[in-house]
């Protein structure tokens, strides 16, 4: 599966975008205020947070792509929860990561090759559910941060702690995202931008279909 291993490490990257229309619980979690030292202040902005995050359900932004190891890239991103997702990187870049509901499709549209999985294997099944909390048993808040303007919350897989922190950076006023960057477990960083994204449109559903071939609809 190492062709998805880029594709896996955006998805993550992603998890900011899918915060986008997800939520954290008004009852905070008391251990995690203990640990997180969290004062009232805090606790409110995450509130807010929520009431802002759960009013959108699509997503749709241009993106910059910037890793510490140099690389660097373009594309679109639109996404409707639950289930699905679309990251087109800009030509000369040809691929096209596609998340329809069941599957994690990756394409090469200049080696015209096609790998897929199944979503409930892979890390996005959780960050596109239904129903998602940032208080729950699958992710863990390990940082909020409040400076002049900007609120920036960092957050990790709870399953394996170790393996990336994501930081997600959202202006104060307005309350939206601007940007996310994750740390993986071999030190990279990769830091996402949105530009002008647009949150709570109606997407066409034809953006997340896409024909499988035969021979991967067997896939278990």
């Amino acid at each position: 599966m190492g062709i998805f291993k880029k594709s896996f490490q955006f998805f993550f990257c992603a998890a900011t975008v899918v915060v986008l229309i997800v939520g954290l619980s008004a009852t905070a979690d008391a251990t995690i205020v203990q640990t997180l030292n969290l004062s009232k202040a805090d606790i409110s902005d995450l509130i807010r947070l929520e009431e802002r995050l759960n009013s959108y359900k699509t997503v749709r932004a241009r993106f910059i792509q910037v890793s510490s190891n140099g690389d660097y890239t373009e594309g679109m991103l639109h996404l409707s929860r639950p289930g699905r997702m679309r990251i087109e990187y800009d030509l000369p870049n040809p691929v096209i990561v596609i998340a329809d509901g069941s599957s994690l499709i990756y394409v090469d549209r200049e080696l015209e090759q096609v790998s897929a999985i199944l979503l409930s294997l892979t890390p996005a099944a959780i960050l596109l559910k239904d129903n998602f909390s940032l208080i729950s048993k699958d992710i863990l808040i390990t940082g909020f941060h409040r400076s002049p303007g900007i609120l920036r919350m960092s957050i990790v897989k709870a399953e394996d702690p170790l393996s990336s922190k994501l930081t997600l950076i959202f202006s104060d006023k307005p309350l939206e995202l601007r940007k996310w960057s994750v740390v993986d477990n071999l030190g990279i960083t990769t830091t996402i931008s949105l530009l002008g994204p647009e949150f709570g449109l109606k997407l066409d559903p034809k953006l997340f279909d896409y024909e499988i071939p035969d021979f991967y609809k067997n896939i278990n």
